[in-house]
Formats: structure tokens, sequence, C-alpha cells
């Protein structure tokens, strides 16, 4: 009896499938893509850290003298989170933050702790 040959699985990376739907980096498509991508994560990691915290979204939201429904928007990526509101979310949950700024050679990290 003659055995069949399994089909072989081709392999993708990520990055070529995002090229592939979303174009090169650098483009416009692509460029929207990310910037709603990192708002995303962003508002991920907010709702994870407020609920290993047991915080409701209204008592962070009391805490921020903001209304519930803005938390809302903000973790479900329905309201893009400006700078001022972002760094009081982080002082509010009491949680250390570190951004890194790359361009050519300069490199440097600024770590907020609250």
């Amino acid at each position: 009896m003659r055995q069949k040959k399994k089909p072989s699985l081709k392999l993708t990376s990520f990055e070529a499938l995002e090229d592939k739907h979303y174009g090169k980096r650098g483009t416009a498509k692509r460029d929207a893509y990310e910037t709603a991508f990192k708002e995303d994560l962003i508002g991920e990691i907010i709702k994870q850290i407020r609920e290993k915290q047991n915080l409701t979204q209204d008592q962070l939201a009391q805490l921020l003298k903001v209304n519930k429904s803005n938390i809302s928007k903000i973790e479900n990526n329905l309201k893009s989170i400006r700078m001022d509101t972002f760094f009081r979310v982080v002082e509010a949950l009491n949680t250390k933050m570190t951004i890194k700024l790359e361009f050519g050679k300069i490199n440097r990290e600024i770590k907020f702790a609250s």
C-alpha cells in the first residue's frame, strides 16, 4: 500500500503577512494599521493592570475624575488616549512605565514611577 505524501506547510512570517495585507512600512495604510495596533495594545494593558488591582472601570474613572465610558472606550480602542491622560492612568494605577526613544544614534530611555 502506498502512503500519501502529507502536504508541506509553507510558513510565513507575521511581518510578511502585514506587508501583504497592509503594505510595506512607511506607506499610509501600514502606518494607520500600526498606530491602531499600538493603541489597541495600550488599552489592553490598561485593562489588565486595572483588573489585577481589582478595580472596576467605574473606580478607575473616579480616581481620574472622568466618566466610566471614557475608560471603556480607551480599553476597547474606541477612543485614542492622550498622553496626559495616559500619564494620569499610570499614576492612578500606581504603575511603573518606561518609554524608549530611538532616532539614529540617539537612544534615550525615560522611566516613570508613581
